[in-house]
């Protein structure tokens, strides 16, 4: 059995958000939704989101897309505060130890909550015991991606260098253990396409380096690369999902280039850290489902190679606990450790 074969299918997950460049786009779009009244004098002040990586990439793109329409629901200002490093650990602890009353939110991923407590000896924070899920926002597939002038033209040609050259073609990721770098390590070890990983903290500084050459691909989000992809700057060689979507349309899946198995998706959502109340957590489920519903946010999902989940509390932590369970697995597989 391949090491890729023993991932399980990843069901009923959607694909993620649009790409940070468009969301000026989207603060000029009319307002459409009713505000919602504050329920036992919350919110009283601006809610602070969390996004444990730096600006420039998905997880960042991610909580914007949302916080730039939200306060017209939720009636309070919603700040982005970025705080990257160790693969997102520094944020998520933060939240972690944040006081619970719901002024404190964090924007996370799979990699954070469900791979890095199988990759990190000490993350710092308890998927589980730590915080309160309150809703998916959408899911991600992967993109590989190079440079415009790039001369692999094609995954035929990265493969075929990658295959003639073992470890001479260098891959760029948001960090040890994410999904971005376990993709290269199924690439390795199912399918001969050894490459050597270069981790970054986050994906913003991860672009920098590809358009400067200093990398020659780059796995990532497609929140991450969308708006370069559409304005020319990249081009992307292979996705990681089982369909095209968006900007990504024209793309080929790994799964249709005969990769079988390679079928890699992210979610992200919102946590609160546990003790926060039931009622606020109800209030902020609300106020980001309805947020993520309006007919200008869904097409800005849709449009950068999304779709929206907007879950409810309840189902997102069934969706979490899912994951750790599988991710756990692979990381033991792969023999990726961080520390």
């Amino acid at each position: 059995m391949s090491f890729a074969s023993r991932i399980p299918h990843i069901a009923h997950i959607a694909r993620l958000a649009a790409a940070a460049a468009w969301l000026a786009a989207l603060a000029l779009q009319p307002a459409t939704a009713e505000p919602m009244a504050p329920r036992n004098g919350f919110p009283s002040q601006p809610v602070k989101f969390i996004s444990p990586f730096p600006p420039g990439g998905g997880n960042d793109a991610t909580a914007r897309l949302v916080t730039t329409k939200l306060p017209e629901i939720m009636g309070q200002a919603a700040l982005v505060d970025n705080r990257g490093g160790a693969g997102g650990n520094i944020g998520a602890k933060a939240v972690a130890d944040a006081k619970p009353d719901g002024y404190t939110v964090l924007t996370s991923q799979v990699s954070i909550m469900a791979v890095n407590p199988s990759l990190y000896a000490s993350p710092g924070f308890d998927p589980i015991k730590n915080f309160v899920p309150i809703t998916q926002i959408n899911a991600a597939p992967l993109a590989l991606v190079v440079e415009a002038n790039s001369p692999l033209k094609s995954f035929a040609d990265l493969a075929a260098k990658a295959k003639a050259s073992p470890g001479k073609v260098t891959y760029a990721t948001p960090g040890n253990g994410t999904l971005s770098h376990l993709v290269g390590v199924v690439l390795a070890k199912d399918n001969g396409v050894e490459m050597t990983h270069v981790p970054y903290k986050g994906a913003g500084p991860a672009l920098t380096d590809l358009i400067g050459g200093q990398v020659d691909v780059m796995v990532t989000s497609t929140a991450s690369v969308a708006g370069m992809v559409q304005g020319g700057k990249l081009r992307v060689l292979a996705v990681t999902s089982p369909r095209r979507i968006g900007v990504f349309a024209k793309v080929p899946t790994l799964e249709e280039l005969g990769y079988a198995g390679a079928r890699f998706e992210d979610w992200y959502g919102f946590f609160a850290p546990a003790g926060t109340p039931p009622e606020r957590v109800a209030f902020l489920n609300e106020a980001i489902v309805r947020t993520l519903r309006l007919p200008e946010v869904t097409k800005l999902v849709t449009d950068g190679g999304s779709e929206v989940v907007a879950s409810t509390p309840d189902a997102f932590a069934a969706q979490l606990k899912q994951d750790i369970e599988r991710w756990s697995r692979i990381v033991k597989l792969s023999g990726a450790r961080a520390d």
